[in-house]
């Protein structure tokens, strides 16, 4: 089963996807070590053993925003190297 929300798709699944994990119990303990025990890197929390979300430090969220941005920037470039081109001369501008 998938979900849609603001143009993203969420599948569900099993597979996990990060080196560090805690159990929902934990997260509730004591949210900032359970999300600093990544080391920088994505925890995923457990519930029933099964990933039920990901934690991430803001530094690390800034970082795949920032590179989301890059990859539909490159997607515009690629678009427009694609059209038509007009010669300018930057003496006449």
């Amino acid at each position: 089963m998938s979900y849609q929300t603001n143009e993203i798709f969420i599948m569900e699944h099993s597979e996990i996807l990060a080196e560090t994990s805690v159990s929902i119990t934990n997260l509730k303990k004591d949210p900032v070590k359970a999300v600093h025990s990544g080391g920088g890197l994505p925890v995923v929390v457990l519930n029933h053993n099964k990933p039920a979300f990901y934690c991430l430090l803001p530094e690390a969220y800034e970082i795949i925003l920032d590179k989301l941005d890059d990859l539909e920037l490159a997607k515009i470039i690629g678009e427009r190297l694609d059209g038509d081109m007009i010669k300018v001369d930057v003496n006449e501008l």
